[in-house]
């Protein structure tokens, strides 16, 4: 799972910092990856951008490097509300989803990587998520959803990478223990 998250724990991927300097480290991320999940919400927001992002002016050489890399994976969007998905790989799954993931996560391959506040704090309560990639904003929002909030248990994690990048985002990389 990876995530945005401002000082007062906030997740949201509207008002994050995005520089070149962080779609370098996603798209490295993405090298690591076989199939990217996703909840309705966060799918239909980068299912806005990221599909046509070669048209969009303001993108640079490295933004468009991770939307090559993007667009190609296989995507799943979990949800009982969307008619259907028209972005390049993706397909959705209405039922079952955690049981889907369980199938999912005994595949050989690379990683999973996990974009959805609601299916990441789904998967957190059933301990399916294996690795938590935090990118810390140097902002406090105020409100918004909580990407921890409604866990029931102690999870406890192993810190194995922190990243401070020019901007002031910080990379908290946690394994569970």
């Amino acid at each position: 799972m990876e995530m945005n998250v401002s000082l007062d724990g906030c997740a949201d991927h509207h008002v994050a910092i995005a520089d070149d300097e962080l779609h370098k480290f996603a798209s490295d991320q993405l090298d690591n990856i076989d199939l990217l999940l996703f909840g309705r919400v966060t799918y239909q927001l980068m299912e806005s951008y990221w599909p046509n992002a070669h048209k969009d002016p303001q993108a640079t050489k490295i933004m468009i490097e991770f939307a090559d890399k993007f667009n190609a994976l296989p995507k799943i969007v979990f949800s009982k509300t969307l008619q259907k998905a028209d972005w390049q790989n993706s397909r959705i799954i209405r039922d079952n989803a955690i049981e889907e993931i369980i199938r999912l996560k005994k595949l050989p391959g690379k990683n999973l990587s996990i974009g959805g506040i609601s299916i990441s704090q789904e998967l957190m309560k059933k301990g399916l998520i294996d690795e938590i990639i935090i990118l810390v904003q140097p902002v406090l929002w105020g409100k918004g959803r909580r990407l921890f909030d409604g866990l029931e248990n102690r999870n406890n994690l192993n810190l194995v990478e922190t990243k401070t990048f020019n901007s002031g985002v910080v990379v908290l990389r946690y394994f569970k223990t």
